[in-house]
């Protein structure tokens, strides 16, 4: 059984993206309260509802939403909750855009809900680790949430063109148990949940000789069909992210599905 039979929402917030055509004066904010209702449908098996501005967890104690600090850009990549991680629009779709200064949709993560959603520690992650094949290499890659299926879903629609493979392989790596470079939040390599790609066709904005918030170069040479294969199966792309990291693709099927009912596009 593929990835999507065994998430409808999933497979419906693909088929919405794959015909998303957004057009003058369609995009609007979505309210926090639809923002939270993408997010606990995009982890079905881990979150079962939100209540009384807490995430309901299928175990262990519920988490706050919004814990009522007013954070800047830094505060929050560092130790931003469930609501800065939303407060950013992920922009999907076919086109390249140099986003704006600091918008980094997924950069900001709460830790505390993805060590609930994938183990709080490098051990209880890599107990849910599963071999995924990825164009003759075997990458190691969470099972929870349905993140290997995810990928294998990416692998699958990608070999349809061999001429890809150069920028797919081999992989810079999956699970890494790390904090962000520079940064005090952990990556979502410590997860499972995120691959790099080859890094002969990376562009890294610390590589650029940016500085935070001054990231004076914004250049990219992966291929858009990528990008497209990727978010259409809830992956991110960290270049389309100010402090760009082109090689990087994370799961976050919630941004992709907020975008999708919000209506905004990277063609606009």
């Amino acid at each position: 059984m593929s990835w999507s039979t065994d998430r409808p929402f999933l497979r419906a917030a693909a088929v919405m993206l794959s015909v998303l055509v957004c057009g003058p004066g369609e995009a609007r904010e979505l309210r926090l309260e639809e923002k939270i209702a993408a997010l606990v449908k995009a982890y079905p098996d881990m979150i079962a509802a939100s209540r009384d501005g807490r995430l309901i967890m299928k175990e262990g104690a519920p988490i706050p939403i919004d814990d009522g600090i007013r954070r800047n850009h830094a505060q929050m990549l560092a130790e931003g909750d469930v609501e800065d991680s939303l407060s950013q629009a992920y922009r999907p779709g076919a086109c390249e855009y140099r986003p704006p200064v600091d918008s980094d949709p997924g950069r900001i993560r709460s830790d505390e809900l993805m060590k609930r959603l994938y183990g709080a520690s490098a051990n209880a992650v890599q107990s849910s680790l599963v071999p995924v094949a990825w164009f003759g290499e075997t990458l190691r890659v969470t099972s929870r949430n349905g993140v290997d299926k995810a990928l294998a879903a990416v692998r699958d629609e990608l070999a349809a063109d061999p001429g890809l493979k150069t920028y797919l392989t081999p992989s810079a790596g999956v699970f890494n148990w790390r904090k962000v470079a520079g940064q005090t939040n952990l990556s979502v390599h410590s997860f499972g949940a995120a691959i790099d790609l080859n890094t002969k066709h990376a562009d890294y904005w610390l590589w650029s000789g940016g500085k935070p918030g001054n990231v004076p170069n914004y250049k990219n040479r992966f291929p858009m069909k990528i990008v497209a294969a990727f978010e259409r199966h809830g992956f991110i792309w960290g270049g389309r992210w100010y402090h760009y990291d082109t090689m990087h693709f994370e799961y976050r099927p919630e941004l992709l599905a907020i975008a999708g009912a919000a209506g905004v596009s990277a063609c606009d």
